[in-house]
């Protein structure tokens, strides 16, 4: 039996439109502004990014790396894991996307994998689940005390929410791929999620790498709202970028260019949508 009980508190109104994309891009050139800073500090930031399936992880994680620089920030969502790596140490390969100087990586569902769908599912032991729980604040620990700055978010929507949205996947064609068995468990393991995620917040809520929770009724509001977070508590400073000048073009010599018919071209189909659009504005 699942819980109607909305994990979130209330059901805020819906942010708009205008103010949203007003804030969003502001906020965006702050972030170029921190990137701007970790590559000339050579500071290293994770943000791990977890939460309910289809809470709005993934359209958060959108707006955060738009205008940045792939080979300065990327996103990390690892595959299941091989064979060879079920019998490393399980943090092993997590450790080898952590970022070097210069460097931002966000985790899309990281090693608290085990913590949620890996115990709820039944993907690992009690004695794997419980070693987790005691060497995951040990392992962060360590991470913080090294000098990464991690940031650990955990995206709260309630069970109606979550179902319209998997009901808006489904009808839309362009986001179905979104959509696996093992995101629709969520629905008849609802109460099974929230326990895990309780206990892993008792043991994994520590002082050097705390969680925030991201009210995610509102995917708009979401966005605005882990992006500020995730900028108040980055110690960066505004640096002017060195931009080289920009030179003025010499005046052609001797090259002279192909004919075009040697060439392919791709067809401009563009040019029948003005057309269309001529002919509509005519009749």
């Amino acid at each position: 039996m699942t819980s109607n009980k909305p994990e979130t508190a209330s059901k805020p109104p819906k942010l708009s439109k205008k103010a949203y994309e007003k804030e969003l891009l502001r906020l965006q050139a702050e972030l170029v502004k921190m990137q701007q800073w970790v590559v000339a500090t050579g500071a290293r930031i994770v943000v791990v990014m977890e939460g309910r399936d289809a809470a709005g992880k993934g359209s958060a994680i959108k707006r955060i790396t738009q205008y940045l620089n792939p080979r300065v920030c990327r996103i990390e969502a690892l595959p299941k894991p091989t064979e060879r790596e079920q019998t490393q140490w399980y943090f092993q390969r997590y450790i080898e996307k952590l970022p070097a100087a210069g460097e931002i990586v966000i985790f899309d569902r990281s090693w608290y994998n085990r913590a949620g769908v890996e115990r709820v599912m039944g993907f690992c032991t009690s004695q794997e689940y419980r070693r987790f729980l005691h060497q995951a604040p040990i392992f962060e620990r360590l991470l913080v005390e090294d000098g990464i700055l991690l940031r650990k978010y955990w995206f709260s929507v309630s069970d109606e929410e979550q179902y319209a949205r998997f009901k808006s996947r489904h009808n839309d064609p362009l986001r179905q791929w979104k959509l696996s068995p093992m995101d629709l468990e969520s629905i008849t393991k609802w109460e099974d999620y929230s326990r895990a995620k309780d206990e892993m917040f008792i043991h994994t809520d520590i002082p050097a790498a705390p969680w925030y929770t991201v009210e995610s009724e509102d995917k708009k509001r979401s966005r605005i709202n882990v992006i500020s977070h995730l900028l108040s508590t980055i110690p960066y400073e505004h640096l002017e970028p060195d931009l080289p000048e920009i030179p003025e073009r010499p005046t052609s010599v001797d090259y002279e260019r192909p004919p075009r018919d040697e060439f392919r071209y791709v067809p401009d189909v563009a040019s029948k949508l003005e057309r269309g659009k001529k002919k509509k504005k005519d009749a």
